[in-house]
């Protein structure tokens, strides 16, 4: 459930001083965010988002700021955490949203519901697409083929990767807990490699560019959570690692994430859920024909 906020319009903010001259000593030709900023000034007006947002309850962040966030997010590749971590430390981020260079910026769920409201809101074509289209067409995002620039591929996409942060971290989390708990149970049942790929936080990583190998990756961690989670409910496990908080984090996020099912073949395959009511509970097998 979305908090209760409110939309009061204001201008688009003037790039601070300060926050300009260090943009242009750092990036004297530029960059995407100050281009896009230069050439586009005041994208959007608040007011364009009045049906996404109440007229009570506390004053929300501006939405054609967090637009602008948005669309350089998708530019970017990153997931809503990391885009939330470039608006609090990236200068040239700063400067194309108007903001003072010690800005604290915002909590990362502030995007994932402010995607929402543009969904719920039927905004996200009238937002997102015209946007999109002005700047494909001043050479700043590619449009067309492989870089589509439509709203319901921007949103996906985002989307996707989020899912994909949240898998990772959530597997990397109940490894920890694990080694700290039974490392020597732990390392009878993991492969030597995971220490690689699960060794520092996956908000750390540079995620796959490339939609396939993403999908590829989102997998992998799909097949190794259940692998880890079988292993935790063996019989030969310690019944107590069960009960670890990170492990029943696991069950439930993998339960909403993946489901397993078995082809016509007989070969069991882990799939990424799309929907709710998707593949079961996402620990069960249902019979399905590839």
């Amino acid at each position: 459930m979305m908090a209760c906020v409110s939309l009061h319009p204001r201008p688009w903010p003037e790039v601070p001083p300060l926050t300009a001259q260090v943009a242009r000593a750092a990036f004297r030709k530029g960059n995407l965010a100050m281009h896009i900023r230069d050439e586009l000034a005041a994208v959007y007006e608040d007011e364009r988002f009045t049906a996404a947002f109440g007229v009570r309850g506390r004053p929300g962040i501006s939405p054609g700021q967090l637009m602008m966030v948005t669309v350089l997010q998708f530019s970017e590749n990153l997931t809503d955490r990391q885009a939330a971590d470039a608006v609090r430390d990236r200068v040239s981020w700063k400067y194309a949203l108007g903001l003072e260079l010690d800005d604290a910026g915002f909590d990362a769920s502030v995007l994932s519901e402010f995607r929402t409201r543009l969904v719920e809101g039927d905004l996200s074509t009238l937002a997102l697409d015209a946007l999109l289209a002005r700047l494909a067409a001043r050479g700043l995002v590619k449009a067309g083929g492989r870089a589509r620039t439509d709203s319901t591929h921007v949103l996906g996409a985002i989307r996707h990767l989020c899912r994909l942060e949240l898998a990772g971290e959530t597997l990397r989390a109940a490894l920890e807990a694990l080694a700290s708990a039974a490392p020597d149970w732990l390392t009878g049942v993991i492969d030597p490699s995971w220490q690689l790929r699960y060794g520092a936080r996956i908000d750390n990583w540079r995620l796959p560019e490339s939609e396939t190998r993403r999908t590829a990756l989102m997998l992998d961690h799909g097949r190794e959570g259940y692998h880890l989670l079988e292993q935790v409910a063996a019989p030969t496990a310690p019944p107590w690692l069960r009960e670890l908080p990170a492990v029943d984090t696991l069950r439930r996020v993998w339960c909403q994430q993946f489901y397993r099912s078995t082809t016509s073949g007989g070969t069991e395959v882990v799939r990424r859920r799309e929907s709710e009511s998707e593949g079961g509970d996402g620990l069960s097998r249902p019979a399905e024909t590839a």
